[in-house]
């Protein structure tokens, strides 16, 4: 079997905007807990820097106001910024998603200078609406959905979510999708959190969550053979030292394969519109 795997990188530098926005914290503990992103940024930066890795960082407006040298420093290094809404947490209707959508990318095109083409919902919290909002925007794709697990797909509009009856599927249009997974996202395998709705308790071992990553890429590489491999990562979560450790062990893993690439999720939508045509 001939083997093409694409590893996609993806930090979602939330900050002090999760704390402020989806947790709705006002102790200082709460939110220093988002400033520590900025530590756990640099450390990325610099590892990714040392391996020559490109990768994806989807970037809430918020964020990229409060700490502008990391938002400097990720243009200069390469990397794609992608769109994380404005604070990290859900429009209360239409009106309100438009208007985060487009204070969002304002924000990202004055601070680097383009538009972002990527799109990752807060706290995986797409709407039907977003997904026109975005089409309507020129966005190339998104990452907020689980329909699959390593190959990317066209994203629809007009489906219909009855339930008394089959759900109903609409028209697939020229937007992408590249799936991602909570299993191959750090905050919930990590991140020790109270909160209205109750504990998420977190703290797992390095270890027992990357033989869950180290697994899905083995599946992804060993079975299926071609596909978009994607982890969701927070830097104020995985850089921590114990977990940095093992980020670096995993991409030793995913290096020591024949036929693998680290791409931008921009590039991996590009190739993927490139193979696989919207039919007209």
């Amino acid at each position: 079997m001939e083997k093409r795997i694409s590893v996609c990188l993806t930090f979602d530098f939330d900050a002090i905007s999760l704390w402020l926005g989806g947790f709705r914290a006002s102790s200082l503990s709460a939110i220093s807990r988002g400033e520590f992103g900025r530590v756990g940024a640099e450390r990325l930066l610099n590892l990714l820097h040392e391996r020559g890795i490109r990768s994806t960082w989807f970037v809430p407006g918020h964020s990229a106001e409060t700490f502008p040298a990391i938002i400097e420093r990720l243009a200069q290094n390469g990397h794609e910024i992608g769109h994380h809404g404005y604070l990290h947490t859900h429009p209360k209707d239409a009106d309100d998603e438009a208007a985060i959508l487009d204070r969002g990318t304002a924000v990202l095109e004055r601070m680097t200078g383009r538009k972002p083409i990527g799109f990752r919902s807060p706290g995986a919290g797409l709407s039907f609406n977003m997904v026109k909002l975005l089409r309507e925007r020129g966005f190339s794709y998104d990452s907020s959905l689980m329909a699959d697990d390593f190959s990317a797909y066209y994203m629809r509009e007009g489906d219909n979510p009855q339930a008394d009856g089959p759900y109903q599927f609409g028209k697939s249009i020229d937007l992408v999708e590249i799936p991602f997974t909570w299993g191959l996202d750090d905050f919930p395998a990590f991140e020790y959190v109270t909160s209205r709705a109750g504990i998420q308790q977190g703290l797992s071992s390095p270890s027992a969550i990357y033989e869950i990553w180290a697994g899905d890429f083995d599946y992804l590489y060993e079975r299926i053979g071609n596909g978009i491999y994607t982890l969701t990562m927070h830097p104020q979560v995985i850089g921590r030292g114990h977990r940095m450790l093992m980020l670096e062990r995993l991409i030793d893993h995913f290096a020591g394969h024949r036929e693998v690439t680290f791409m931008s999720m921009a590039d991996a939508a590009a190739e993927f519109r490139r193979e696989h045509p919207l039919p007209r």
